[in-house]
């Protein structure tokens, strides 16, 4: 893998009360790997902010961590089968939430990372959904980037 990278975030939540709306980010990005541990540097845009938030994502072995500053700060685990909880600053405001990861699947190949986690999400120690992450990361060297 190249350190420059297309990362490619989709989300997906299933609350009870709610169909499923996929959310999804595709950026640039820079990949590096230490210590056994997969590191994605990238900023995200927040529309009708200014600023932007700087994003890292720390691939383990069953453990994805999740950390953002800027216009939202939050710092996620997600280790499987494990309950974590954290503070998700957001401009209107902070939430307690809780992540319990059930699944986190990691695929390498030469050029790719393929991450997906499914997780239940709590907000104020609720359920709120059971959520789906799949993360794409690919060298942008490849040529062989799509979207799905």
């Amino acid at each position: 893998m190249t350190k420059d990278v297309i990362v490619s975030i989709s989300g997906l939540q299933m609350a009870e009360s709610m169909d499923g709306e996929p959310i999804e980010v595709i950026t640039h990005g820079d990949y590096y790997k230490r210590n056994g541990k997969h590191y994605i540097l990238y900023e995200e845009v927040q529309e009708g902010f200014e600023g932007s938030t700087k994003s890292m994502i720390k691939l383990g072995e069953n453990t994805l961590d999740i950390t953002k500053k800027g216009v939202s700060n939050v710092h996620m685990l997600f280790e499987k089968n494990k309950k974590n909880l954290t503070y998700y600053y957001t401009p209107f405001g902070s939430l307690l939430i809780g992540i319990d990861a059930k699944n986190i699947s990691v695929t390498e190949e030469e050029h790719k990372l393929h991450v997906e986690v499914d997780y239940a999400l709590e907000v104020n120690y609720e359920h709120m959904a059971d959520c789906t992450i799949t993360m794409n990361i690919q060298s942008k060297e490849s040529g062989d980037f799509r979207i799905a």
